[in-house]
């Protein structure tokens, strides 16, 4: 079995494949569909994927591979790649570049390594497991920020939380030193770099957190549901995210009202 520095390795080569074919669609002329849940997929989207599956189907023929395109091939296998390969389609499609790759590597369901790629900004954050966090090759953390009340807080998907949780969605609003409204993954990349203290998140999908998670949790963060429990592939989507063990508990009471 490959060792988790060659699959680190591995990974960052797989960014730059990603980024690279990302940015040959970018601001370009894109045939959009829209799948049942009214989410819009590009010639991006799935070129994207194609590449990073094929890379993976030749480098790892005996791991899995979970792809928001293409579905999930191998799903009883132990090690397991999974894959957004344009996280922020809407971003994308819409010429704003705060759209991101995410690919993470799980090993029983456990998340070992992350990668958030932000191809129109040039950045690629990597977490590994027990080994800490980069971005671009430098070591990045989370603040040491543990009051709420001081805390830059940023919540992703606001609309979706006000429609459903419209009392959640008041509190959020009163709380934090300052906070901004939010999309996809950049946020919780900023969390692992120490720039944001906690982002709260709604109806992701595993390929969407998982990535994410590995990274937060290697740059020294917590990350969880909103209940508290840790992620895996059968979570339901709601997210919240901080860069210590005391803000994060903080914004779970937030949560609980």
């Amino acid at each position: 079995m490959p060792t988790t520095k060659t699959q680190a390795d591995h990974a960052m080569q797989i960014a730059g494949i990603a980024a690279k074919a990302a940015r040959g669609y970018f601001r370009g002329r894109l045939g959009i569909e829209f799948k049942a849940d009214e989410s819009p997929v590009t010639q991006a989207d799935k070129a994207v994927e194609s590449e990073v599956r094929a890379y993976l189907e030749q480098h790892f023929p005996d791991h899995g591979i979970f792809g928001e395109e293409h579905g999930f091939a191998g799903a009883d296998r132990a090690e397991v790649w999974i894959i957004d390969p344009i996280d922020g389609t809407r971003s994308f499609l819409s010429g704003h570049p705060l759209f991101g790759f995410l690919l993470g590597y799980l090993r029983d369901g456990i998340p070992q390594l992350g990668v958030i790629g932000m191809p129109a900004l040039d950045e690629t954050f990597l977490g590994v497991r027990g080994q800490g966090a980069t971005l671009n090759g430098q070591r990045i953390q989370v603040s040491d920020r543990t009051r709420l009340d001081q805390a830059v807080l940023y919540v992703n998907e606001g609309d979706k939380i006000h429609r459903d949780y419209p009392e959640l969605f008041a509190r959020l609003m009163q709380a934090g030193q300052t906070r901004r409204f939010a999309y996809d993954c950049y946020p919780h990349a900023l969390l692992a770099a120490g720039h944001v203290d906690a982002v709260i998140d709604y109806d992701l999908q595993p390929y969407d957190y998982l990535p994410v998670s590995a990274v937060i949790e290697a740059a020294g963060g917590v990350i969880t549901d909103w209940q508290g429990n840790p992620l895996g592939l059968g979570s339901d989507g709601r997210v919240i995210a901080a860069s210590t063990p005391q803000l994060h508990a903080e914004m779970l009471a937030l949560i609980e009202g």
